[in-house]
């Protein structure tokens, strides 16, 4: 869980568009073209969900949305509801907005909590472990962005990602060799092992269907409630009844004042 509270989704907008548009990786070194629009992120099932909202009559802030919540399924590393960002839009007509939805730190932090009694950061904690967890500002943001700028349903915008979730995805080389990568963190932190491993313990090997029926659920909760489905009621009960088992300070009340 640590890791996912800790990656920042960033989201640029460049235009407003219509429909009709192609995917691109976030990685191609190549210029990538097209009429109607462009949706660029790290995953290509990601884009896609995107790119399917635009040719559904959505614009770039719909996309950008539905987009964010479906790499909160297919790149845990680079896009999630348990981290924060900014998002910046810049319409045909000129209008332009920015939005900081950052994590913020929780009430009971303190400007020493990281530090030993002789003030050095005592084994990493301002960057590893519960401590090093702030107050996830990733949904309030969308939601937020959505409201003054988007225009198709909410309930639309999450279903693609809840679908992902619940249906699976195949896992590819990139999360593969990822989910390897992190396997020391997998070790101290069993909650996010049972997320990213198989149940004993074993990787996912590419092309196995990943699924993720906890986050589709989670998923579900905001796409019903908006952002009070995160930072209220049974999601915000979980997360601070986790924090305070294994020693966080981020309470139910952190969540309900983001």
């Amino acid at each position: 869980m640590q890791s996912r509270f800790r990656t920042i989704f960033i989201a640029t907008i460049s235009t407003l568009v219509l429909f009709g548009a192609i995917t691109a990786e976030a990685t191609s070194r190549h210029p990538v073209r097209g009429n109607n629009g462009v949706v660029a992120s790290s995953s290509a099932i990601a884009s896609e969900v995107g790119v399917e909202i635009l040719k559904k009559g959505g614009n770039a802030v719909d996309a950008a949305v539905a987009t964010a919540f479906a790499l909160a399924v297919t790149w845990p590393t680079a896009g999630n509801i348990g981290g924060g960002g900014f998002l910046i839009y810049h319409g045909v007509d000129g209008e332009t907005a920015a939005f900081d939805f950052r994590e913020k730190a929780p009430l009971a932090a303190t400007k020493t909590m990281y530090l030993d009694e002789d003030g050095n950061v005592r084994d990493n904690s301002n960057h590893d472990g519960i401590l090093a967890v702030g107050v996830p500002g990733t949904v309030a943001g969308l939601e937020l962005a959505h409201q003054r700028l988007g225009s198709l349903p909410w309930e639309d915008l999450l279903q693609p990602a809840i679908d992902l979730a619940r249906n699976g995805i195949p896992i590819s080389w990139h999360l593969h060799d990822s989910f390897k990568y992190h396997k020391v963190s997998w070790d101290k932190y069993p909650s996010s092992g049972k997320i990213f491993l198989h149940e004993d313990g074993t990787f996912y090997q590419p092309g196995e269907i990943w699924v993720q029926d906890d986050l589709a659920e989670t998923l579900e909760r905001i796409q019903d409630n908006g952002k009070d489905g995160f930072y209220k009621g049974k999601t915000a009960r979980l997360i601070a009844d986790f924090m305070k088992k294994n020693g966080g300070i981020i309470t139910r009340e952190d969540l309900g004042k983001y």
